[in-house]
């Protein structure tokens, strides 16, 4: 009794400690995150002062290119969404439904996060596709106008943010946070699991991409 005793205290000690070292490394990983996204602010700093975006100037998620991101991003954003009252979560389960939707079709599509008074519902955690988007002049009928130097360290972020996610995927926000609702990819996902052929079937359609392969071709 007292060795069953002794190995089953080993053994709840050696989960405790592999729990303790994976909050560890999702804290590290949520950092570096972090630190990317701190990196472009901070180089892309001084071309932003003339940007002429406000609260409630919303056209780059009504009708300028798309809202991505990557599975790594969206983690972060499944976390935040969950932590909201649950008449707000069925509300946004609603519009991201929508939002799948209305993507079948050709063209661009109203981001489902953005509220009716046209601020977003996820700011603080919103992804990197969103970050980078600025203008030095209002978008009106044209895209935002944007400097070269911001556009290509844009560029380059999002190299870095797919190398930190590289087990991962990046694509169309609805579309990632809905490969995230499967509990069994997650679990794969979340052990450092990396096999596309998995998830094919729902990739291809959707236009997802392999984050260690961009930039291979």
């Amino acid at each position: 009794m007292g060795l069953r005793l002794d190995t089953l205290r080993r053994k709840k000690g050696l989960v405790k400690d592999e729990t303790a070292r994976k909050t560890a490394a999702d804290a590290a990983i949520a950092e570096r995150l972090e630190r990317i996204y701190q990196d472009f602010q901070r180089q892309a700093a001084p071309f932003l002062e003339g940007a002429v975006c406000r609260p409630g100037c919303a056209r780059c998620c009504i009708e300028v290119g798309n809202v991505d991101a990557t599975t790594l991003e969206g983690m972060r954003i499944r976390a935040f969404l969950h932590s909201l009252p649950r008449p707000q979560r069925l509300e946004i389960g609603k519009a991201l439904e929508r939002n799948r939707r209305l993507k079948r079709k050709p063209g661009y599509v109203r981001c489902p996060f953005l509220q009716k008074n046209d601020t977003c519902r996820i700011y603080p955690v919103r992804p990197f596709s969103c970050r980078q988007v600025y203008s030095l002049t209002p978008c009106t009928g044209a895209g935002p106008t944007v400097h070269r130097q911001v556009a290509h360290l844009a560029r380059e972020t999002v190299a870095a943010l797919q190398r930190l996610d590289a087990n991962g995927y990046a694509g169309h926000l609805s579309y990632i946070l809905e490969l995230l609702d499967d509990d069994q990819f997650r679990a794969f996902y979340l052990a450092g699991g990396f096999d596309p052929a998995r998830i094919m079937h729902f990739a291809r359609p959707r236009g997802l991409s392999i984050n260690r392969l961009a930039g291979t071709d």
